[in-house]
């Protein structure tokens, strides 16, 4: 008889139960934390619109970007010195300029190989055009400059005189001395063009990749960014301007950040 029961009150528990909806299972997620090195940024993980509607930043396009770290500032003289000093390294050209080589200015007068080789030095690499479009950007969606649409007159070293406002700066700026952009970002407007790592093709923005756009496969020239302290033109200060040049080119305006993978 209790063995009767026993059955019959299991047959009604599952019964009742039939009806009832499965509990959800929580997802359990693992957050990925990235610690910036020092000196550099986290830049998240996101999409943006990269390009400009004219020009050869033509056509714009929407690109997804996985998260990095940027160097905060342009390498100075300070940090390129050491590196000469480890690796026995050639001085770059103006390295005993007394305009362009105080220890807190950014190194200029190095090539694309250069900038490469001290990179890896440091164990990182030089950013890719996408990356350091949305990290110039900071984060502000369809604005001409880091800052956004307002006058480029005293947010950025551009321009020798007589061509623009006084700024206290005659030749290239310490690194610093502008407010950054929204990404804790310096001087990625004026001041110096900075070296990518891509390949230069005016034509690769109509098939570039979605995710991750690495640049053309090879090519004769690199891809510079940014504009520099002898930019006349404001034009070439947006975020969206590009600039080629044969990588062994080395001059005065010329310089580089470094970004790194987490």
């Amino acid at each position: 008889m209790k063995n009767t029961l026993l059955v019959v009150a299991i047959i009604a528990l599952t019964l009742l139960n039939c009806g009832k909806p499965e509990e959800p299972t929580p997802e359990v997620t693992e957050k990925q934390v990235f610690i910036a090195p020092q000196g550099m940024v986290l830049i998240p993980a996101g999409y943006f619109t990269m390009g400009s509607d004219s020009g050869t930043a033509s056509p714009k396009h929407k690109i997804w970007i996985d998260a990095f770290f940027i160097d905060k500032h342009e390498i100075t003289n300070r940090q390129y010195r050491e590196f000469i000093e480890a690796t026995g390294h050639p001085k770059p050209l103006f390295f005993r300029d007394r305009d362009l080589n105080k220890p807190d200015q950014p190194v200029v007068g190095v090539s694309y190989y250069d900038a490469l080789t001290y990179a890896q030095w440091e164990g990182k690499r030089l950013p890719t055009e996408a990356e350091w479009e949305y990290a110039a950007r900071g984060g502000l969606e369809g604005k001409q400059f880091p800052w956004g649409d307002e006058a480029v007159a005293k947010r950025c070293n551009y321009a020798p005189k007589p061509f623009r406002e006084k700024d206290g700066y005659d030749y290239s700026a310490p690194v610093g001395k502008y407010a950054p952009n929204n990404y804790g970002l310096y001087d990625v407007a004026g001041n110096v063009w900075e070296w990518c790592q891509d390949f230069y093709d005016q034509e690769y923005y109509k098939i570039s990749p979605e995710k991750n756009p690495t640049g053309p496969d090879s090519g004769y020239t690199r891809v510079l960014r940014g504009g520099s302290w002898l930019s006349i033109n404001p034009k070439y200060l947006k975020c969206s301007s590009r600039m080629e040049l044969r990588p062994f080119v080395q001059d005065r305006y010329y310089g580089f950040r470094c970004s790194k993978t987490p």
